[in-house]
């Protein structure tokens, strides 16, 4: 008897037309049966947010391939899994290649990460993968996506072979640094680094004479600081040309202050 073929549900946050999503799935088609569930427009730092106060609807696009009518990336798995695989669970969701990085905090804004985050909270394990930009994305023009393909493909088949490496609620989360793949120089397991927030909300006047404000992207800049297990952060493994591979949990109780918050009350 053939050994049936793995299945992987593949989203993003970036819309269905999304350069990075057509890669990914040009990536992880050689590997496994692809299903592709996408938001219908970009949906970025979405965070893991569902659409409760409208209905939505499926819009197949290709055989295996939909876009779900103005849904989050969260929406676009929960659906996916309960409706297009009710019966028959995919084995693997991968969400991206995001076009920008998702380090540090930004985890809890990202809608990438945030598919990642539904899929393992229904059971399904995932990985999440991001393309860091050093400004404003224009050196993908140049870099394509060549080694986040590569990435991708490795790391997918790795888990696809090997198992899982994680236990239940948790993802990986993947940054490729804006490098071609021969100066990178292998993988990094880091921690989720410290971002640095600025206010970039941008004022502007409207033709009527009325102010709008507008949030643009600040800078990508973090705070160096000391881990227990004396471990890299994302940001540093992709500033040394290292991919980075975060293990996420989606418990965020802080453990170590249990204690103290029992004292204090």
């Amino acid at each position: 008897m053939s050994k049936r073929r793995p299945r992987i549900l593949i989203t993003n946050d970036d819309g269905f037309e999304a350069p990075g999503l057509h890669a990914l799935r040009e990536a992880l088609a050689p590997l496994a049966e692809i299903t592709i569930v996408a938001p219908t427009i970009e949906k970025s730092a979405s965070g893991h947010s569902l659409t409760l106060t409208r209905p939505l609807r499926f819009v197949e696009l290709e055989e295996n391939f939909y876009k779900l009518d103005d849904g989050t990336p969260t929406d676009c798995v929960f659906l996916a899994l309960n409706k297009l695989f009710a019966d028959n669970p995919p084995d693997l969701v991968v969400s991206g290649i995001n076009r920008g990085a998702n380090m540090g905090e930004d985890i809890t804004y990202s809608g990438t990460a945030a598919a990642a985050m539904e899929a393992v909270l229904q059971g399904i394990p995932a990985v999440a993968f991001s393309q860091v930009c050093r400004s404003h994305c224009d050196d993908l023009d140049r870099l394509g996506h060549r080694l986040a393909r590569e990435t991708a493909r490795k790391l997918i088949e790795k888990i696809l072979n090997r198992g899982y490496p994680l236990p239940e609620r948790k993802f990986l989360n993947v940054n490729i640094p804006p490098i071609d793949p021969m100066e990178c120089k292998g993988w990094q397991i880091t921690h989720a680094g410290r971002r640095i927030y600025g206010n970039d909300a941008q004022v502007h006047i409207n033709p009527r004479g009325l102010e709008y404000y507008w949030i643009g992207l600040p800078r990508l800049d973090w705070h160096p600081h000391p881990h227990p297990l004396n471990d890299w952060s994302d940001f540093e493994a992709v500033r040394e040309n290292y991919v980075s591979i975060t293990p996420v949990r989606l418990d965020m109780t802080d453990y170590e202050e249990l204690e103290a918050l029992r004292g204090w009350m």
